[in-house]
């Protein structure tokens, strides 16, 4: 039985959870991918997975083996790739993992540019806001938004991410306008769900009181959010990727800025390998270019 095909059916179990959904992902029956594993454990004379009605795990030598299968399956598809260095070798599928508003707004015209250059290259793009195990879930690149803690992952900075705290001219007619910390806790503020960026404002620290704001609103999305300051609801505090267009047409005003956090990072994360697949090298390499210093969304301001 050829040991790539097992590796390959192995994978695909663990990444989807199920052999029923592993059989559906690579076209073949429920019980020829048990069949496949069943070859892989009795060559290896390991259990490399707990099986129970409900779900599929792996044990600790499958969660091991996993692992370095990836790192097999991704050198063999570099070492093709590479027979020919021409940019329309570059081939396969590179999968990205992004977060939702930024991938919305942003990424589109970086993937098509991407593909001109590499046309026989095909991307699987999934877009969401939580946290993601590349490793696990067999994603080669992710793009994260924040200040990363140390991990055995490679994180690369493409571009500089600000806050800004902003609200609506109409707003700040009506209620006035904060000036320092203090006089921002006597508004309605819009608040991110996923994260609580009020306390890296620059002098939160230094005040007596913990600073401690109203909220009628949260929301795990940064658009709603942008929307609701422009409706009138309130002041929020969102990446300039996502108010830039916003506060260059007078939508919504920039207030505090004296007290806006040190600005944060877009960071692509990938896998420490010793030889990196020629699909991600080529990524990471085109989109290290793509943004600057000032990205584009802060110019209009």
């Amino acid at each position: 039985m050829d040991k790539l095909t097992t590796m390959k059916t192995f994978v695909s179990v663990v990444q989807e959870g199920s052999f029923s959904k592993a059989a559906d992902k690579l076209d073949i029956s429920p019980q020829l991918v048990s069949k496949y594993v069943s070859a892989l454990e009795e060559g290896l004379a390991t259990r490399l997975l707990h099986r129970t009605t409900r779900k599929v795990s792996t044990t600790e030598a499958g969660d091991h083996y996993f692992t370095r299968c990836l790192q097999v399956l991704d050198d063999i598809d570099d070492m093709e790739n590479s027979l020919d260095n021409l940019n329309e070798n570059v081939s396969g599928v590179l999968s990205i993992s992004a977060p939702m508003s930024f991938g919305v707004k942003h990424l589109a015209p970086l993937l098509v540019e991407f593909q001109k250059r590499y046309p026989n290259l095909k991307l699987d793009l999934n877009l969401t806001d939580q946290f993601v195990d590349i490793v696990e879930q067999g994603i080669d690149i992710a793009l994260r938004i924040g200040v990363l803690k140390s991990s055995s992952l490679i994180a690369k900075k493409i571009a500089p991410i600000r806050l800004a705290v902003f609200a609506s001219p109409s707003y700040l007619a009506q209620h006035g306008t904060p000036t320092s910390l203090e006089g921002l806790q006597s508004h309605n503020y819009l608040r991110y769900a996923h994260t609580e960026p009020t306390k890296k404002l620059r002098g939160a620290n230094e005040l007596k009181n913990e600073l401690k704001l109203e909220s009628n609103l949260v929301a795990n999305n940064g658009d709603l959010l942008l929307n609701a300051a422009i409706a009138g609801g309130g002041i929020a505090m969102q990446p300039t990727f996502i108010a830039g267009e916003a506060l260059a047409q007078g939508k919504v005003v920039r207030i505090l800025k004296d007290y806006e956090p040190e600005p944060i990072g877009l960071y692509m994360v990938y896998a420490n390998r010793q030889f990196l697949p020629s699909k991600v090298r080529a990524f990471v390499d085109f989109a290290s270019n793509y943004y600057t210093d000032t990205p584009y969304w802060d110019l209009g301001e």
